[in-house]
C-alpha cells in the first residue's frame, strides 16, 4: 500500500512440484525457482459470525492523523473503523465494506485488519481467496509488512510485500509489488497480472505468494506470473530472516487509485473466503 510512515501501518495445488524445481514463468526467457509449501500452519476460514477473531486480527483505526500521517501517507480519504458496518464475519466470509458517509471528519469509512503481534512468519506460502469491490477510487489490498515492533527500523527498511493490489476501475488487473530502501512508493518493483476470462469483482480468485530466501513468487489462482529476486531491486534486499505480518484493507482514494467520481457506487465490499499460511515440509 506504499504506507510511508513510522507506524506500521488448500488453494489449487495442480501446480505441486518437487522441492527446489526450476520452472519457466510467464516470461519464456526467465527460469524461476519454485519450492512447494504444503504444511498448513495458520488459517482463518471466517466460520464464526461477528467481529474477526481477536486471536488472529487487530485493527488500524482512524485517518492517520493521530499517527502523524494524515491520509495514511497516500492521500487516502477513508476513516478506518472496527464497526460491523465496515468489517464483519458473516455468511462464512470476512466482509470489509467501504461506505460513503460523514464520519469523524472524513467522507468515507472502511476497515483495515492485520495480524501484527498475533501471527508473523518468515518465508512460506501466504494466500487468500477474495472477491474484490469495483469502482473508481477503490483500493483493495492483501499485503504484508516486516516486523517493526522494536521501533528502531521503519518503513521502507522493514520491507513491504504487496500480494494483491487493485485499482477499482480495473476489474481484470491485479498488481504484486515489493517495497524496500531505494525502491519504495512510486519506484516499487511491480508486475501486473490481467485475467483473460472473468473479473476479480464478480468471482473469487486466490491471490498468493511463495516466499523463500532470495525470491518471492506471485500467483493468481494456480498461475505463477512473476518472481522477484535481489537482482530485481535497486537497493538492499530486506526480505530474508525477518518475520512479516498480513494486512487486509479497502482504501478509498489515494495516490494509487485516484479518488472516487460520480460513477462510483457505494457501499462496496471486499469478500474474503479464507486466509491461509503454509510452511515448507
Amino acid at each position: 500500500m506504499n504506507y510511508k510512515n513510522k507506524i506500521s501501518v488448500v488453494s489449487k495445488y495442480a501446480f505441486l512440484l518437487a522441492l527446489s524445481l526450476t520452472v519457466v514463468s510467464c516470461n519464456p526467457d526467465e527460469e524461476q525457482t519454485v519450492v512447494t509449501f504444503t504444511n498448513l500452519v495458520w488459517q482463518d476460514n471466517f466460520s464464526t459470525d461477528g467481529a474477526p477473531s481477536a486471536s488472529s486480527w487487530t485493527y488500524d483505526i482512524g485517518d492517520g492523523t493521530a499517527q502523524g500521517i494524515p491520509g495514511w501517507g497516500n492521500n487516502e480519504l477513508q476513516y478506518y473503523t472496527d464497526r460491523p458496518e465496515n468489517v464483519v464475519v458473516e455468511d462464512g466470509m470476512l466482509k470489509i465494506t467501504a461506505i460513503q458517509e460523514l464520519y469523524m471528519g472524513a467522507e468515507y469509512t472502511s476497515a483495515k485488519i492485520l495480524t501484527k503481534g498475533l501471527f508473523e512468519q518468515t518465508y512460506g506460502r501466504f494466500e487468500a481467496r477474495i472477491k474484490l469491490p469495483w469502482g473508481q477510487g477503490l483500493w483493495p489490498a492483501f499485503w504484508m509488512l516486516g516486523d517493526d515492533s522494536g521501533g528502531s527500523v521503519v518503513w521502507p527498511q522493514i520491507g513491504e510485500i504487496d500480494i494483491m493490489e487493485n485499482r477499482g476501475d480495473q476489474p481484470t488487473v491485479t498488481h504484486g509489488s515489493v517495497h524496500g530502501p531505494g525502491y519504495s512508493g512510486s519506484t516499487a518493483v511491480t508486475k501486473s497480472y490481467e485475467l483473460t476470462d472473468g473479473r476479480f469483482d464478480t468471482e473469487f480468485h486466490v491471490f498468493g505468494i511463495e516466499w523463500g530466501p532470495n525470491y518471492i513468487n506471485y500467483y493468481v489462482d494456480d498461475v505463477l506470473y512473476n518472481q522477484i529476486t535481489p537482482a530485481d531491486v535497486t537497493g538492499e534486499w530486506v526480505f530474508n530472516d525477518n518475520p512479516f505480518y498480513m494486512i487486509l484493507n479497502v482504501a478509498v482514494g489515494g495516490s494509487f487509485s485516484g479518488n472516487p467520481n460520480a460513477n462510483t457506487v457505494f457501499p462496496q465490499t471486499m469478500y474474503v473466503d479464507y486466509v491461509r499460511v503454509y510452511s515448507r515440509d
